[in-house]
């Protein structure tokens, strides 16, 4: 069995639960006026089967502390979540927070039910624009299935984000779970459903958004 074959089956990412997480997307913008990264994103966005503050968005906000960079992370990420949700979702959580920066983590249920991906393509498309027009910037976030629905179909659905990153000229992680769902020891970095990153992977997962996230950040 190829080590990316166990990551994600044909059940829905997280869709035994729906919540989101970290800095809640039900809260305002921070009140100091500081630059907001929001994270629109699924299960892997959302601490699925983690305790709160151990998954890679917290951990963000941890590094970006740290590194005494002045911004406030809001987590709408929610499990089970698809493209079209997301896109649906988007325009208030716009209006609300007004982001400098989105992180745009969805698509990986999209394949997992089999939804056509012209469907996909156009729903990270229509939020990358929406995003654009209102002023922030863009940081896709790809992910990438084994081939349940055929080879054909799993290499088209992961060319889906570099073409929406292409066109819009958006900063794109072409596969988040890199350096863990290849790891010699992936077994051990995920969860007993063989879907969801433990916390030991959650690092890894922050290191492969921050590889292009930093360069987004204001000087």
């Amino acid at each position: 069995m190829n080590r990316r074959d166990f990551i994600l089956t044909t059940a829905a990412l997280g869709s035994a639960g729906t919540w989101t997480t970290a800095a809640h997307a039900q809260a305002p913008a921070s009140a100091a006026g500081k630059p907001v990264i929001l994270v629109l994103g699924d299960s892997l966005s959302a601490e699925y089967g983690l305790k709160r503050g151990e998954g890679w968005v917290p951990l963000l906000e941890k590094r970006l502390a740290q590194q005494k960079i002045a911004a406030t992370v809001v987590n709408a990420s929610i499990s089970g979540d698809t493209s079209s949700g997301g896109r649906a979702r988007f325009p208030s959580l716009l209006a609300q927070h007004k982001p400098s920066l989105v992180v745009l983590e969805l698509g990986a249920n999209d394949a997992l039910r089999g939804l056509p991906l012209a469907d996909t393509e156009s729903n990270l498309l229509q939020i990358t624009k929406a995003a654009q027009a209102a002023g922030a910037k863009v940081l896709i976030v790809g992910i990438q299935v084994p081939p349940n629905y055929g080879g054909d179909y799993t290499r088209r659905f992961e060319a889906v984000f570099s073409k929406v990153a292409g066109a819009t000229r958006s900063a794109l992680v072409p596969f988040l779970l890199k350096g863990v769902a290849d790891a010699p020891d992936a077994l051990s970095l995920f969860q007993a459903d063989r879907i969801h990153p433990t916390a030991a992977a959650q690092p890894q997962l922050l290191d492969n958004v921050w590889s292009e996230l930093r360069k987004l950040l204001p000087k």
